[in-house]
């Protein structure tokens, strides 16, 4: 949900909660409205499905947020592990530069995959096959990579896919919601729309009455 939407559907929800409160709460209004067959019972029909949209909307918003949130530490994580994983193979292609088959090994004889899985197997790959051989921690230890550098790297991978499985149930949570949220939303936009299409009728002749309802009348 976009920033623009959150802000129209909440002044949405909020002409739709002062239409409900004052519908009630003004006894004039209250009088006039129950002629035409909005007594307490189906006021109280429009309220509940109000409440009903109100949480649907605000467990949307905490969806979002959490979502927003998951893909942050997800980036985070993926950023840091792009940026180590580069080095290394940098490194690591100068020291193995005359060795193809270490080079194909350590999968250091072709571009970087652009595609996210790719990505990461070919960086899994590495630091596997590295962590795996002591031999060639030793000669990567030329260009001052570490043991230490390479675990924290191949334990920043396990980081990064729990990251990325988060985010993406987060995702589909926040998706449900969104449904959810759309069809209570809706269910309610049709009851306050034929409220406020026999609100207007009832109320024709007091314009202040009408505007305690949320509806503006333009000359």
């Amino acid at each position: 949900m976009s920033k623009r939407e959150r802000v129209a559907e909440t002044a949405t929800l909020e002409r739709y909660r002062v239409a409900l409160e004052n519908v009630v709460t003004q006894s004039e209004i209250a009088t006039i409205m129950a002629e035409f067959g909005y007594d307490s019972a189906l006021i109280e029909d429009g309220k509940q499905l109000f409440t009903q949209t109100r949480q649907a909307y605000d467990e949307n918003v905490k969806e979002d947020d959490e979502t927003s949130q998951a893909y942050s530490d997800f980036m985070e994580k993926r950023n840091f592990l792009e940026d180590t994983y580069s080095l290394h193979r940098k490194k690591a292609k100068v020291i193995f530069r005359k060795d193809l088959e270490i080079l194909k090994r350590l999968s250091l004889d072709g571009g970087i995959p652009r595609a996210y899985v790719s990505w990461l197997e070919t960086a899994k790959k590495f630091y596997t096959e590295v962590l795996a051989d002591t031999e060639l921690q030793t000669k990567l230890s030329r260009l001052r990579i570490t043991a230490e550098d390479l675990t924290a790297a191949n334990t920043l991978i396990s980081e990064l896919e729990t990251a990325r499985s988060k985010y993406l149930i987060e995702k589909g949570e926040s998706q449900d919601a969104t449904n959810q949220k759309d069809s209570t939303f809706a269910q309610l936009d049709d009851w306050m729309s034929e409220f406020y299409a026999v609100a207007k009728i009832a109320l024709e002749d007091n314009i202040q009455l009408l505007e305690a309802l949320g509806v503006i009348i333009r000359n």
